[in-house]
């Protein structure tokens, strides 16, 4: 797992909170000092809490679920979906689709309904349709893609969600809640850390602060997806090595000269 370095934290900018006077009080045990009018968050206390959530985030990727990352704010999309994905985590960078989780049924119909599209451009029964309904079903497939596409492969509720700013993705965070799914984010000095289960004190305004947090949470994903891979491997290789010794022994065969002594 990647060591959290402070000095790191500090060259990224994770430590710039916001203005002290939107700042919410349940922030103030991640709070260090108030510079220039803005909140300085206490660094050490980050680097433990992102220690904490990577070593949760790995387990459950460990487990085989899926984590799903949500940022839908302009300097955090990019990054999400380049390193979420990297990781072949699902992520939403666009508008939060209202019922993800709450209605995921719905949801799975939708995704279905791209695959199918992907099907009739296969089989050559998208040719078939008349100019004007392939030009319908190309703008349905372009708008489910981008909604959806990044989710197409999550075929149940994920494991957990990883939030860049609470307060900008706060439907995601009541859905999670409504189905109790664990909730993991970065949070600013103006947001209320007790709507997570997993937090990050840490600047969610910055590309640099966000590319920074996203790089160790993702890489200890990363450490907990090949700890499930080395485990199915030598699961695979004890039940191979159980099926040779259970194979009865072939008969050996009798020589000639054995024949001829029977004879």
């Amino acid at each position: 797992m990647e060591k959290v370095e402070v000095k790191e934290l500090l060259e990224a900018g994770v430590h710039f909170g916001h203005l002290t006077r939107k700042w919410n009080p349940n922030m103030a045990p991640y709070i260090y000092m108030e510079r220039n009018g803005i909140h300085i968050i206490n660094l050490y206390k980050t680097a433990a809490k992102i220690q904490e959530t990577s070593e949760a985030l790995a387990k459950i990727a460990a487990s085989g679920k899926k984590i799903l990352f949500v940022a839908t704010k302009k300097q955090a999309k990019d990054i999400v979906a380049a390193k979420a994905g990297a990781v072949n985590q699902p992520y939403i960078t666009e508008r939060w689709p209202g019922g993800m989780l709450t209605n995921f049924v719905t949801i799975r119909k939708a995704v279905k309904k791209m695959a199918t599209i992907d099907r009739m451009k296969k089989d050559g029964t998208f040719n078939s349709l008349s100019k004007k309904e392939r030009l319908q079903v190309d703008r349905l497939r372009a708008k489910l893609e981008k909604n959806l596409g990044s989710i197409s492969d999550m075929t149940r509720l994920p494991g957990a969600l990883f939030v860049v700013d609470i307060m900008r993705e706060h439907i995601a965070i009541k859905e999670a809640q409504k189905l109790n799914i664990p909730i993991f984010a970065m949070v600013d000095t103006n947001s209320d850390p007790r709507e997570v289960d997993y937090l990050i004190p840490a600047n969610d305004d910055a590309s640099k602060s966000i590319d920074k947090v996203l790089s160790i949470v993702t890489s200890a994903v990363a450490d907990g997806l090949n700890e499930r891979k080395a485990e199915r491997a030598e699961k695979d290789a004890k039940s191979q090595k159980g099926e040779a010794k259970a194979a009865p022994a072939k008969p050996a065969e009798k020589t000639a000269v054995a024949d001829q002594e029977e004879e």
